[in-house]
C-alpha cells in the first residue's frame, strides 16, 4: 500500500512540476508548484518524517505564496492587472491543481487511516530534535550558505522595490 501511495505522490509531484515549467502564467505556475510541494510532503510523511513534511508545507508552500503576493503587490500594474486576475480566477483554471490536490488528500487519508500501525513499525520516526541536531552539526555549512542566500535575496528585493527619489534643489536661506 505504501508503494502505491509513494508512486502516485511521485507522479503527482512530477506532473505538477512539469506544469510549473510549462505554464505561461505566473499564478498558474505558483499553484502547480504548491501542489508539487504538497506531494513531496506526502512522501516525507510516508517515510516517517512528519516534521519535515510540516516544514515543507509551512515554509516552502507558505513562504512562496507570500513572496508571490508580495511581488504582485510590488509591481502594481493597475487596472490591466485587475482584469487579468479576474480571468485567472475562472473555474477552468483551477481544475488541474484541484484534481492533483484531491489525489494527494485521498492518499494522505489512506495513509493515516489504513495501515498506520504496520507502517509505524517499519519506519523510524524523525522528530524536531533529530532534525535540529543534524542541521546544526553535520549540515552547518549548508545552513549558513542558505541563510546568506536568503539575505542576498532580501537585499536584492529591497533594492528592486525601492522607489528612486527625485532630488530637488534646496531653497536658498532667506537671511
Amino acid at each position: 500500500m505504501t508503494a502505491v501511495i509513494f508512486y502516485i505522490s511521485a507522479a503527482t509531484a512530477t506532473v505538477a512540476t512539469a506544469m510549473v515549467i510549462s505554464s505561461r502564467n505566473a499564478v498558474h505556475a505558483l499553484l502547480h508548484l504548491i501542489v508539487s510541494l504538497l506531494a513531496i510532503a506526502v512522501i516525507f510523511t510516508l517515510y516517517g518524517a512528519p516534521f519535515a513534511a510540516a516544514l515543507e508545507v509551512i515554509v516552502y508552500a507558505g513562504a512562496i505564496m507570500v513572496l508571490m503576493i508580495f511581488v504582485i503587490m510590488m509591481l502594481n500594474q493597475g487596472d490591466a492587472a485587475v482584469d487579468q486576475e479576474k480571468a485567472w480566477l475562472a473555474p477552468k483554471n483551477w481544475y488541474g491543481p484541484a484534481l492533483l490536490t484531491a489525489i494527494l488528500l485521498v492518499q494522505l487519508l489512506l495513509l493515516i487511516f489504513s495501515g498506520a500501525e504496520e507502517s509505524a513499525q517499519r519506519i523510524h520516526y524523525i522528530g524536531p530534535t533529530e532534525v535540529g541536531i543534524a542541521l546544526f552539526s553535520h549540515y552547518i555549512l549548508a545552513v549558513e550558505l542558505a541563510s546568506m542566500l536568503l539575505l542576498a535575496g532580501l537585499v536584492g528585493a529591497f533594492h528592486l522595490a525601492r522607489h528612486k527619489r527625485i532630488e530637488t534643489p534646496e531653497a536658498p536661506d532667506a537671511d
